[in-house]
């Protein structure tokens, strides 16, 4: 029996909003150094990055961004998440954690490790109905296999398919980077988040 703890950035090959003006790839890479960085911050927990679709190319892209040592790999961009957890090897749990998260409190995260002690599932959902980390516990129950949640799995898709009343388990909510309107959830006073600061105050 495994006590690792896994989160793994999920970080999509190409193909993101980016605010105005500003390089889409460039934005990409800002969002998901800065949400790696919240995560590798964290205790007892080993970091590593999945890039959904990714080649070559866009791998060493990311690796480039993090720490010596932190495992980075491509993952298949229609089943990011699960296929994530599998190559996250043996653990007691994995956090799959959307690239665009860049000011997510680590607490958050925290709580999915926890809730997984019993739920099969656990989730932070976002603003706009998708979901901003999914937690999942290996061995994957069948139901949750089926279902192979991405971010854009609506909760209540999760709620209606799960086999028993805490299956599914609901952290507190928080905000994904995915248009102009969610810049002004962004704090300013808040630490962190340097990347994807930097790059809105260049014009």
């Amino acid at each position: 029996m495994t006590d690792r703890r896994v989160v793994v950035v999920v970080v999509p090959a190409a193909g993101t909003w980016a605010p105005p003006g500003r390089d889409p790839d460039a934005w990409r890479l800002a969002l998901a150094e800065d949400t790696y960085e919240v995560l590798a911050a964290l205790d007892r927990v080993e970091v590593a990055v999945a890039v959904a679709g990714g080649d070559e190319t866009t791998v060493a892209e990311m690796s480039a961004l993090t720490w010596p040592g932190t495992p980075t790999y491509a993952v298949d961009a229609g089943r990011p998440v699960l296929h994530a957890v599998e190559l996250a090897g043996q653990a007691a749990a994995v956090v799959a954690v959307s690239y665009d998260v860049p000011d997510l409190p680590g607490l958050l995260i925290g709580k999915l490790f926890r809730a997984l002690s019993t739920a099969d599932i656990a989730v932070t959902p976002a603003e706009d109905g998708s979901l901003a980390a999914i937690g999942v516990k290996p061995p994957v129950e069948d139901w949750v296999a089926e279902v192979a949640p991405t971010f854009d799995t609506p909760l209540s898709e999760l709620e209606a398919r799960k086999p028993r009343r805490h299956a599914v388990a609901i952290g507190p909510g928080w905000h994904r980077l995915q248009s102009n309107a969610d810049l002004a959830r962004l704090d300013p006073g808040l630490e962190g988040w340097d990347a994807t600061r930097s790059l809105l105050r260049h014009s």
